[in-house]
């Protein structure tokens, strides 16, 4: 498991698709400026080199206009239209997603609080229609308190990078912001991140089936810990379908195997401990108790929940 929330969005390449048409597909149309809302229009028009004004000087290090312009005229071909798939705003970029009218072409940009572009992917996307129409017999609530913003949930690898992965398909990283940042003060400090500490609570009734409560909390925030993926994490048998809760704080689990809970029990606080970049809840249901050997399962959610990348969802009671 590799939550890395804000790394995975600064770290995204011009385009993945590289076929190679000819260099004089560079466009001299560069007759207005390209907003952040306006780029999947602007690749449309083939307006390459107003799209490349808006890099920044780091990124256009990295990739050319005409490396642009090449890659650009490939990805589009066939495609009549881009419709949004997300929008995230946290900690000063703004990260947009778009899916073609087909669903198999997606564009994902970070821009800064300018609308410079910052990172650029164009990257075809698989569907699993079978199983992202199936759900959860077990209907799950929220496993937190207050407003918590979705950084990574849905049914494509634009809103959630766990997508591509079978074990981890559906699942979904919960942060907390206020004024749209995640954090107050020292970035490198735990505790200056809102959601560190908050409970965590059961999704559903059931028996705990696994608990891991001794991994320290990674510190500076940001270093991470891939020899325990998960990090202190409990599991929760709800009948044949698990609950997966990752990430917890170190020594604040509260349950033990063989443990029955009921929805709303707190079973810890929520931490930054295993391959966590800050503190944030890695949640999933799957079919097995085994998170790497079993399939993550699409969630049936309480009260018509839908969290997707970039909503903000309320759960339990408020935030105090």
């Amino acid at each position: 498991m590799n939550n890395n929330p804000e790394a995975s969005a600064q770290n995204t390449q011009a385009a993945e698709n590289t076929a190679s048409p000819s260099a004089s597909a560079v466009s001299d149309r560069n007759d207005s400026t390209v907003q952040p809302e306006n780029l999947a229009e602007a690749l449309l028009k083939n307006n390459f080199s107003g799209i490349y004004a808006r890099f920044s000087p780091e990124f256009k290090q990295q990739v050319s206009e005409a490396q642009v312009a090449e890659m650009g005229t490939s990805f589009i071909e066939g495609v009549q239209s881009f419709e949004p798939s997300s929008n995230l705003t946290l900690n000063g970029t703004e990260q947009r997603s778009w899916r073609s009218d087909a669903g198999d072409k997606g564009i994902t940009a970070v821009f800064d609080e300018e609308g410079i572009i910052l990172g650029l992917q164009l990257t075809g996307l698989a569907a699993y229609p079978e199983t992202d129409g199936a759900r959860t017999k077990t209907a799950i609530t929220l496993p937190l308190n207050g407003e918590w913003l979705v950084f990574w949930g849905g049914s494509n690898v634009l809103d959630n990078y766990h997508y591509e992965h079978v074990s981890q398909r559906y699942a979904y990283d919960f942060v907390q912001a206020v004024d749209g940042y995640s954090y107050t003060g020292d970035p490198l400090i735990n505790e200056s991140y809102h959601a560190f500490g908050k409970d965590v609570i059961a999704p559903a009734d059931g028996v705990v089936t696994e608990v891991v409560n001794d991994i320290p909390d990674n510190s500076p925030v940001g270093v991470m810990n891939e020899k325990v993926p998960a990090g202190n994490a409990v599991v929760i048998d709800h009948g044949g379908e698990y609950s997966f809760l990752a990430h917890l704080k170190q020594s604040s689990v509260t349950v033990k195997k063989g443990d029955q809970v009921k929805t709303g029990d707190v079973i810890g606080q929520l931490g930054n401990s295993g391959n966590s970049s800050e503190p944030h809840l890695h949640f999933q249901v799957s079919d097995g108790a085994d998170l790497f050997s079993s399939r993550s399962l699409n969630i049936r959610w309480n009260d018509n929940l839908q969290p997707v990348r970039g909503r903000t969802v309320t759960g339990g009671a408020a935030t105090p």
